[in-house]
């Protein structure tokens, strides 16, 4: 299998009141191209600031984060922004709509600021509100959506860019048990059939249950790494 991202003894160290804290210490990972990972662990852990990390929201205070033979901890700010533009996708616990726009101009915003054609776009999102649930909602505005229905939403836009992987922050933690059950089983049904490689930071025992590998982490280090 392919490695899509490597992390070599990566540290992020912040320093609270003159206290420094340790949240990621000296964590070496790889992920293969079409994992279903969950990092999990109590609060404080290190699991959001890992996943930051990994997708270039922040930087490390030392060690390297690696995509594709890229070692993106070395990439000035506009180089950054361009990579995770066309390789990483996000989704996070609060779905960052934009209310003013519709379910489908939402989905889109990636494959804009790619200067996609507008052919392109329809073509994709189509597809993506087709295989996620939710034809028929691309004209809606966000505050019409349920909550299950403006996490796909999220969801579609993070694949629209067809990147590398999907990074995904507690995206259950807003959902009920119907919405959860149903965005994991399109998550999982798109990662067994087109290996696209999903990784959570999560400590929903629903996601866990899920994934085919579980990192543990405390105090900011592996303590276990299970595949199933």
């Amino acid at each position: 299998m392919k490695t899509v991202i490597e992390t070599i003894d990566l540290h992020k160290t912040y320093t609270e009141t003159e206290v420094e804290v340790k949240a990621v210490n000296g964590i070496s990972l790889s992920f293969q191209e079409g994992e279903f990972a969950a990092i999990v662990g109590p609060s404080g852990c290190g699991k959001t600031t890992l996943l930051n990390l990994l997708g270039g929201l922040d930087g490390p205070t030392s060690g390297s984060v690696i995509i594709d033979n890229t070692d993106i901890s070395t990439l000035s700010s506009r180089k950054l922004i361009d990579f995770r533009l066309n390789n990483i996708g996000f989704v996070f616990q609060a779905y960052n709509l934009i209310p003013v726009l519709t379910a489908k101009e939402n989905a889109e915003f990636i494959m804009n600021l790619q200067n996609k054609s507008k052919a392109e776009r329809e073509t994709r999102i189509a597809e993506l509100f087709k295989a996620i649930g939710i034809e028929g909602k691309e004209n809606i505005r966000p505050s019409r959506l349920s909550g299950g229905q403006q996490q796909r939403v999220a969801v579609a836009r993070a694949l629209a860019s067809k990147p590398k992987f999907i990074l995904a922050d507690e995206p259950t933690a807003n959902l009920d048990s119907k919405a959860t059950t149903e965005l994991l089983d399109i998550m999982r049904k798109l990662n067994d059939e087109e290996k696209i490689t999903f990784i959570f930071a999560t400590h929903d025992q629903r996601v866990i249950d899920r994934a085919k590998r579980v990192i543990y982490l405390d105090d900011g280090k592996v303590t276990k790494d299970k595949v199933k």
